[in-house]
């Protein structure tokens, strides 16, 4: 379908509430209001869009009346429109948790139009199908997030937010280059336009030096090994609700880039950049297992424990074979789910603590009054080690799958081996945290931060272990769809 609006109000409807919302700064009801309907309305949008996907194929939206590919165009094909689906839940979700967050940050009046303006950012990150608009929503997503993080009720939170803008200028660096030397190559940023003239066989001289820039900034922009240190820091001190969306869902703009490198464009080179994948997600699931089996702190564990799971994706994504691409889609849908009510839950306990804190050793116990805080946690733990029937068991199974397809079996046993530290890592958090009896001195508020968005995302997770069909069915066609590049380019240029 040409020009669909659904797409445009994906994207625009949270921007449109920000705008809005300034209007309102010293109306917090009001502002709050606005983002709740702008939430709602972006997930209905982008259910729509991935139902119009399975129905008609890749949708093509063009701003302006310019040709394509000289024009800029929106091309949510059916793995951006789950990725999208993905986005806009989580982001409700922080919403949600937004309304009953006790953080005094969440009440200042820029705190909702910039945490807006990092959805429409988003949003528009797996919607674009322009390589130079993508460095603009990925931008928009950036200086938001960052100056969320900036004014966090923590104290380390400008320090977080200067080293992340720091690092994040080189991977703007990185991507800058690669958009100018495909430019400069191709005369074109239009993606499926790169992908035709790559699709020759040609490979100019700078073709191949902006597919290491684009890697490069995609790894950075996932914080996968070797640029993974700027994300403890920044995500730990972000406030609860921005890091749940942070750590669930920012990290996936460079899975999706990732897919869009060696499946649409530089197909030729993919079996390359599948190596080197493969060998950086096992250095990641190990890193971050390990360093989130040793950390010191709840929130920050689940940070480290993102590494790992990242990793995993990469493993999907780096044995290339249509079993495994299905399973690295289900997995970055699935931990998105249970990453964000994971942490959501972590900060309803630690908005208990007199300072707010999330170190292991002053959350002890903080949480055993609150049983359905404690079951909620342990739902969430036990998916993200793959219990079943939970949809972290889906993801395991659909990612073995695609190992055992690619006849990779080290890296498959060495995969399913490190699943075994998250079980250790999350059982010993929940077991500190909600059963052991808190110390005598401790003095908790009387209330913390409402459980109902984290309570609506276990139970998606339950849902999605339970009857996982659908969402492995639209996957498993979204892998067809994505290992065809001609269907994408047939839908943006025709025929």
């Amino acid at each position: 379908m040409l020009n669909n609006p659904l797409i445009i109000g994906a994207i625009f409807l949270p921007l449109g509430a920000a705008a809005l919302g300034l209007l309102f700064a010293k109306n917090r009801t009001a502002q709050h209001g606005l983002a709740l309907l702008a939430g709602i309305g972006a997930w209905l949008c982008t259910l729509g869009v991935l139902y119009y996907n399975l129905t008609d194929g890749p949708q093509v939206y063009k701003l302006g009346e310019w040709p394509l590919p000289y024009g800029i165009a929106l091309v949510p094909d059916l793995v951006g429109a789950i990725f999208g689906v993905m986005c806009s839940t989580v982001v409700l979700g922080g919403i949600l948790y937004s309304l009953g967050c006790r953080d005094k940050c969440v009440t200042y009046p820029m705190f909702m139009p910039l945490f807006l303006c990092m959805a429409g950012g988003l949003h528009g990150a797996m919607y674009t199908g322009d390589i130079f608009t993508l460095f603009v929503f990925i931008e928009l997503m950036v200086i938001s997030s960052v100056v969320l993080v900036a004014i966090s009720d923590n104290e380390l939170g400008v320090e977080a937010a200067i080293k992340y803008l720091l690092i994040s200028a080189m991977g703007t660096l990185f991507l800058l280059v690669g958009i100018a030397a495909l430019y400069a190559t191709f005369g074109s940023l239009n993606l499926a336009d790169i992908a035709r003239k790559l699709s020759s066989g040609e490979r100019p001289l700078l073709a191949q030096a902006a597919a290491v820039m684009l890697m490069c900034a995609f790894l950075l922009k996932s914080a996968i090994f070797p640029f993974h240190f700027w994300q403890p820091d920044f995500h730990t001190t972000a406030p609860t609700p921005v890091h749940a969306v942070l750590s669930s869902v920012v990290v996936k703009v460079g899975i999706l880039g990732l897919l869009r490198l060696t499946n649409l464009m530089f197909t030729a080179e993919a079996p390359l950049i599948r190596g080197l994948l493969l060998v950086l997600g096992l250095i990641g699931i190990f890193f971050g297992s390990l360093a989130a089996l040793g950390t010191y702190d709840a929130k920050r564990m689940l940070a480290y424990s993102t590494f790992g799971q990242i990793g995993f994706i990469l493993l999907g994504i780096g044995w290339g074979t249509p079993a495994a691409l299905v399973g690295a889609i289900v997995y970055a849908f699935n931990h998105a789910l249970i990453k964000s009510s994971l942490l959501m839950l972590t900060g309803a306990v630690s908005s208990r603590m007199p300072n707010k804190s999330a170190a292991l050793v002053d959350i002890g116990g903080a949480g055993k009054a609150q049983a359905m805080t404690s079951l909620l946690y342990l739902l969430g733990g036990l998916a993200l080690a793959g219990v079943p029937p939970l949809n972290g068991f889906i993801s395991k199974v659909a990612l073995v799958q695609g190992g055992i397809e690619a006849q990779s079996w080290v890296p498959l046993i060495l995969s399913v081996g490190a699943g075994l530290i998250t079980m250790l890592y999350m059982i010993r958090t929940w077991q500190l945290m909600f059963q052991q009896p808190p110390p005598p001195d401790l003095k908790l508020k009387p209330k913390g931060d409402q459980t109902l968005a984290p309570m609506l995302l276990i139970g998606l997770c339950v849902v999605l272990g339970l009857f996982s069909g659908p969402l492995v069915d639209v996957a498993s066609r979204a892998v067809a769809q994505l290992n065809d590049s001609q269907i994408y380019i047939t839908a943006v240029l025709g025929r």
